[in-house]
């Protein structure tokens, strides 16, 4: 019954068998759809002609029964009998029921109905004055007078209404023989659709013949084709690209191919024994999923791919991506492809653990993880649980970082900044302050690289941000002491070199003077000599002049002032402190030789601590060469560029050098070579030095004595470090 049913779904499926189909379903629809207007016409019309009947039916009966009536009234007011009363009673009920009848009938009939309504009314008129007149008769004498009045008025409506209905009995019959005539139409139209179905139908049968006998030649190059599309398919299952296995709904596999044996490690006389199951190789907690993918192919004939798990032959697991579909023939059969999961989840496994090492150093150290798309708006932020003042998560996303409120730094700083976003380099420490809860600042440390896609286009920018409010804290406090530490100790070294700053102003002073007696004894001259006084008090005022710089820079050294940030020659803050120590070199009997190297650019820092350095170098060379012979004492200073764009400055001495072990540890506090030291110069010189960008180290001089040097940019330039990162990525 199968292979007949099909092919008559098949002979269905032709598109002209469908037009027919449609038709002769358009026709049957239609014809139905006629007759059954056709019987409800007529039956309405059966109706309205028995409604019609049964009105004039009524309307009869209720004019015999006025004429009784009438005649009962007429023969009671003659004779005066009885009798006639009883009469006349039972054919007043009658009038009043038949009215009522009669009203019930027409009630669809507007006119009728007024009609009938009115007849009603008048009709109990008449019967009221009916009874009137009977109930006086005996005694009023009215009979006469009585008599002469009837009940034609009440006929005459009667009349009216039977000639309606009568018209509308003739209406009726015409519209009985109008669908007489239709239904004769519509069997004649049937009998001629039938006519043209008939030659359709025979016309079918001669194309369905031809379409048979194509239809046997199709189907001998369709069964070329299967043969070739099972070589391909075969073709496909010995590839062994993926796992191809054939099964049963009940568990039972029945083939497979190498590739699928191969992933669970079993061979082919395993699979020949019937030992291979399904939900043998399936773990308890995947049968249910198991369960709920046959019903699915019961209900839909596929399931789609899924992840689960098999046992391999030594019990180790599998995972795999599973999907099968039901064969037509059979719908006990069907085929899945079966994809080895091993390698993916080795990937996914340990891309985890990446992650969770990712995430545990973000977490452990930095307090934030940002991400930015090309225009540096913020597509991703992670902040650490540790963090108590983290924004609301999403506060941030797709506003810039200059568009988050923030106190520092100052707009010089952001355009900087923004142009090294720009240009799509890597960026380090880059520091700002935000507003915190409190009303207080909240200092932030950002580092973040670019991110450029497989073509090279930037796509945006990653990095890690760090809250340094506690660190700039203390390093607010560390340089508060140090200046105050540098202050003790510039002090300490004006008393050292109080002889020496006393020389310093006496010459001067002296010089002065003795220009002064110059001038006046040339103005006592006769004539005066006003050439020699005019030059006399020349060298007056530059003597005063340098008495006054020297003045100026030992009050700068002494007072306490705040930290400066001015761009100044370092040659002339070198000199300055060689004329300080200049009498101390003298006293000792210390050769000083400088080369500074001309041209020098300008250097940006506070002039005072750069001073102190220079001066505490100097001092400390002077003490080292105490002891030795005079005519080997030697002190050297001199200043160049440096090939990576800043300046150094180098202080040689010829005392007794350095111990190797104390190359570094002469900057730590508190440590010192000297009898009376402290231990806290040359550990101040370098925290000043590094403050301003730069470096400060020692090591030992040729033949002998010790070599201390420094260096220091010229200007400190985010875009400068962003480059050095880029050069050096390790870094």
């Amino acid at each position: 019954m199968s292979i007949p049913l099909t092919q008559s779904f098949r002979w269905f499926a032709r598109p002209l068998t469908l037009v027919v189909v449609a038709v002769v379903l358009a026709v049957v629809v239609s014809t139905g759809f006629l007759g059954l207007r056709y019987w409800q016409e007529r039956q309405a019309a059966s109706l309205a002609h028995e409604k019609s009947r049964q009105v004039l039916d009524t309307l009869d009966r209720l004019r015999a029964v006025i004429a009784d009536v009438e005649a009962q009234r007429r023969e009671y007011l003659l004779t005066l009998d009885p009798s006639y009363l009883k009469a006349y009673g039972v054919s007043d009920e009658s009038v009043r029921r038949d009215t009522q009848a009669l009203q019930a009938l027409v009630a669809n009939d507007p006119l009728q109905n007024h009609r009938a309504g009115h007849l009603a009314l008048t009709v109990a008129a008449k019967l009221r004055e009916i009874d009137d007149i009977v109930k006086t008769a005996s005694t009023s004498g009215l009979a006469a007078l009585t008599m002469i009045r009837s009940l034609d008025e009440i006929r005459s409506q009667i009349d009216q209404m039977v000639d309606h209905e009568r018209l509308l009995l003739v209406d009726q019959e015409k519209r009985a023989e109008a669908l007489e005539q239709r239904k004769a139409r519509l069997i004649a139209t049937a009998i001629v659709i039938v006519a043209v179905l008939a030659v359709v139908a025979l016309a079918l049968a001669r194309l369905e013949a031809i379409r048979r006998r194509k239809a046997i030649a199709e189907n001998v190059a369709l069964h070329g084709d299967l043969l070739a599309r099972d070589k391909k398919i075969r073709r496909l299952v010995d590839a062994n690209i993926v796992g191809i296995v054939i099964w049963e709904l009940d568990g039972r596999i029945l083939e497979a191919n190498d590739a699928f044996l191969h992933m669970l490690s079993y061979d082919r006389e395993n699979l020949a024994s019937g030992r291979l199951n399904w939900t043998d190789l399936t773990p308890a907690e995947w049968r249910d999923r198991d369960a709920r993918a046959a019903e699915e192919l019961r209900r839909t004939g596929t399931v789609q791919p899924s992840e689960k798990e098999y046992f391999r032959k030594d019990g180790s697991r599998v995972p795999v991506l599973i999907g099968g579909v039901m064969f037509e023939q059979n719908p006990n059969q069907g085929v899945s492809f079966v994809l080895d999961l091993t390698e993916r989840k080795r990937a996914e496994e340990a891309l985890r653990q990446s992650e969770e090492r990712f995430r545990t150093l973000v977490q452990f150290s930095f307090d934030v993880y940002w991400e930015t798309d090309a225009q540096h708006r913020f597509t991703h932020q992670e902040f650490a649980e540790s963090l108590a003042d983290a924004p609301a998560p999403g506060a941030e996303i797709g506003k810039t970082r200059w568009e988050v409120p923030y106190l520092e730094p100052d707009e010089e700083a952001w355009r900087k900044h923004r142009e090294t976003l720009d240009a799509h380099l890597p960026f380090r420490d880059f520091e700002l302050a935000r507003a915190g809860p409190d009303g207080s600042k909240r200092y932030v440390s950002v580092s973040g690289l670019p991110v450029f896609d497989k073509t090279g286009r930037f796509v945006g920018y990653r990095g890690v941000g760090r809250h340094i409010t506690e660190r700039r804290r203390a390093e607010e406090s560390l340089r508060a002491m140090q200046a105050e530490l540098a202050h003790a100790n510039r002090v300490t070294t004006m008393g050292q070199l109080t002889a020496s700053i006393a020389h310093e102003v006496n010459q001067p002073i002296a010089a002065t003077v003795t220009n002064a007696g110059a001038a006046l004894r040339w103005l006592s001259a006769q004539p005066p000599n006003l050439g020699e006084v005019r030059d006399s008090l020349r060298r007056i005022v530059e003597d005063g002049k340098r008495a006054g710089n020297v003045i100026s820079g030992i009050r700068a050294l002494i007072n306490k002032v705040p930290p400066r940030n001015d761009r100044f020659d370092l040659n002339e803050a070198i000199l300055e402190m060689v004329v300080l120590t200049r009498s101390e070199m003298v006293k000792h009997g210390i050769l000083l030789q400088t080369n500074l190297a001309p041209g020098l650019p300008m250097v940006k820092g506070d002039r005072t601590q750069l001073q102190q350095v220079i001066l505490n170098l100097i001092l400390n060379a002077i003490e080292a060469m105490e002891g030795v012979d005079q005519r080997a004492g030697a002190l050297r200073i001199n200043s160049e560029r440096e090939a990576a764009g800043g300046v150094l400055v180098t202080v040689r001495d010829s005392g007794p050098g350095l111990d190797p072990a104390d190359v570094e540890r002469v900057f730590e506090a508190f440590y010192t070579t000297k009898a009376k030291g402290m231990g806290m110069g040359l550990a101040i010189c370098r925290s000043m030095v590094e403050a301003h960008g730069g470096r400060m180290w020692a090591s030992a001089n040729e033949p002998r004595g010790a070599v201390f040097q420094f260096s220091l940019p010229l200007e400190q330039d985010e875009s400068v470090q962003a480059r050095q990162i880029r050069s050096n990525p390790a870094a």
